[in-house]
Parts: C-alpha cells; sequence; structure tokens
C-alpha cells in the first residue's frame, strides 16, 4: 500500500509550545529525566548563522560506532533536517551527556532500512509516529521501509568522542 500524506496543520502556537517544551528541562539542566530515548540537538541555522534547538527521539543506535540515529518526521522540509544538511558539525546532549558530532543525512535506502528496523522494535511508536507525520500505512515491514524511503528522511549522529565516553566538563 503507497502511504499517503495527510493534511498536517503548521505547527504554531499551543502546539509548537507543546512540541518545545522538552528543550526548557535540558535548558533546567533537567534533560536526564527524558532518559536516553530523546536527544537535544544544537544546530546552527543555514539563514541566520545563529544557533538553534531541537529535542529528538532517537530511533536506534549503532553500537558499533556510538551513532545516533534520527528521523525527520516531517520529511525533508524539517527546519533543523535542512539545517544539518547546510552546516554538519552539531551538538548533541543525551541525558546529562554533552559532546560534539557531525550529523550525516542518509540516503533513501538507508532511511527505509532503519524505519522499517524501527516499526519492528516499537510497532505503537511507529504508529504514533505515523499519525503525527500525517502518514497512513497499512502497517507492513514493506510499507514502513516505503515510508522511509520516500518520505521520511534519517540522519546518522557521529559523537567526537568515542562511544560511551562522557564529554569533558564545560564542553
Amino acid at each position: 500500500m503507497k502511504a499517503r500524506r495527510m493534511r498536517m496543520r503548521s505547527t504554531s502556537g499551543l502546539r509548537r509550545a507543546v512540541l518545545r517544551a522538552p528543550i526548557l528541562l535540558y535548558r533546567w539542566h533537567l534533560g536526564w529525566l527524558l532518559g536516553s530515548r530523546m536527544l537535544l540537538l544544537t544546530h546552527t541555522g543555514r539563514t541566520s548563522g545563529l544557533p538553534r534547538q531541537v529535542v529528538l527521539e532517537v530511533t536506534g543506535r549503532d553500537p558499533r560506532t556510538g551513532a545516533y540515529h534520527l528521523a525527520s518526521g516531517f520529511g525533508p522540509g524539517a527546519q533543523w533536517y535542512r539545517n544539518v544538511q547546510r552546516t554538519p558539525q552539531v551538538t548533541i546532549q543525551v541525558g546529562r551527556h554533552r559532546m560534539a558530532a557531525v550529523a550525516q543525512p542518509l540516503d533513501p535506502e538507508g532511511s527505509g532500512r532503519l524505519m522499517a528496523a524501527y516499526a519492528l522494535l516499537h510497532p505503537r511508536l511507529a504508529r504514533g509516529l505515523m499519525r503525527m507525520c500525517g502518514l497512513k500505512t497499512d502497517g507492513s515491514v514493506e510499507d514502513y521501509h516505503r515510508i522511509g524511503r520516500d518520505h521520511i528522511p534519517f540522519v546518522r549522529v557521529l559523537p567526537d568522542e568515542p562511544s560511551g565516553s562522557p564529554a569533558p566538563p564545560g564542553r
């Protein structure tokens, strides 16, 4: 079944405030409450050159490299996604650990594989993500692969430090 993007309202007003609320937890040094499933991504605005922040769900982790996998649920037009394409040097914070990293957008096939793997590991969350992103799916692995390939680009964020080591203080 071909995934179909439903009409979405823009993220403004109360909805925007709710979606951006987790950033406040990180600013108040309470990011650890979100655990290792959420990540604060600080990136550079492609037009302004100013630091921008977004909290994203970690959709997967490569134990070999320590890379985090992130999905751009609102597609390739999401501001954070467009910004990391322009300037891949980012800072991430997971829990209490903050580190410099490099963001690498994946090709469509890689995005499809990661979306299918995410849906197998977290079927309820994947269905919720589809609703939030305005996508319809039949729930099959093949359909999730197609959605990742055609609608939801993924990014690999590779920390500059070796996996598992915390960032030095003040960084």
